[in-house]
């Protein structure tokens, strides 16, 4: 049996520490701050975290873009030279053209490398779901799981990883392309808060909306908890907003004393679409939650 190594890239939201007690090493993608370019590593070296909110949150402009497919073949060939197969969690297809750069890099690693494989999982996740998925790979690997029983894995339980979250700036949802204009500011003028989950296509979806910052919070860790199995890991990720945070977790314990509960910030490259002080809650549940959309 062939060794093999679990990637992804920092859509993840997974910390430096986290890569390497997981054992996933993880591709940094890159974002515009004001034309400057600036790389999102795990450790938020080169812009820690609140001072890039407080940046975003003062007008700054900031884009992002898909992994390029020389980069994967840069990153992914090290592991290859040390006869290594490949199984990368990609951030969600439905949200970037990462994944199929990565399927590109892939096809062309296969000329070089014709003995290994380098196999590509859509996450259909994002920010710390993403990272759920990986830490559940990891998981399985740790257990003797082979690869193939890693992707089948990974291929059916991304379906049930939920993705609950609530945006506090809509505007930022606007300028990231997710809202139009005038919803935007219809909910700026009445305050409110867009209730709002990854779909099971990887997508953005809005089921609801509510008035005000405490009841979108409530009622969006509430939905989570009514998703999430009884041994589900609960997974928590935020746009520096630590008072909001502190809310959630006191929910989860209220109803489940024991649960553990890990919490990442959400890095630049979600965080310049979602804005600051979004807040989201991450479990594995029976399905998506599409059903709640309107038909």
């Amino acid at each position: 049996m062939n060794d093999y190594v679990i990637l992804t890239d920092s859509a993840s939201d997974i910390t430096d520490v986290q890569s390497k007690e997981w054992n996933t090493p993880i591709i940094s993608m890159s974002y515009l701050l004001d034309n400057k370019l600036f790389v999102n590593n795990p450790d938020h070296s080169e812009f820690p975290i609140p001072e890039f909110y407080k940046t975003l949150k003062a007008g700054a402009k900031v884009s992002t873009s898909a992994i390029n497919i020389g980069d994967f073949v840069d990153f992914f060939t090290p592991f290859l030279n040390e006869g290594k197969d490949i199984l990368y969690v990609c951030f969600s297809s439905g949200l970037s053209a990462t994944y199929q750069n990565a399927i590109n890099a892939s096809k062309e690693l296969s000329e070089s490398f014709p003995e290994r494989r380098v196999e590509i999982v859509d996450s259909l996740c994002a920010s710390f779901g993403q990272g759920m998925l990986v830490y559940l790979c990891s998981q399985k690997k740790k257990e003797g799981a082979t690869l193939d029983e890693v992707i089948a894995y990974a291929e059916e339980i991304k379906h049930n990883i939920c993705h609950e979250f609530t945006v506090d700036d809509l505007g930022q949802l606007k300028r990231g392309g997710r809202i139009s204009a005038v919803a935007a500011i219809f909910g700026s003028v009445l305050q409110i808060k867009p209730m709002l989950f990854v779909d099971k296509n990887g997508k953005l979806a809005a089921y609801d909306k509510v008035r005000s910052r405490n009841s979108s919070i409530r009622k969006m860790t509430e939905m989570a908890l009514g998703e999430a199995r009884a041994d589900s890991p609960i997974f928590v990720s935020h746009g520096d907003c630590d008072d909001d945070v502190n809310t959630v977790v006191s929910i989860i314990k209220e109803a489940r004393p024991d649960q553990e509960v890990i919490i990442n910030y959400i890095g630049p490259v979600i965080g310049a679409h979602s804005g600051h002080k979004t807040i989201a809650v991450y479990c594995i549940g029976q399905g998506r939650g599409d059903a709640r959309l309107k038909k």
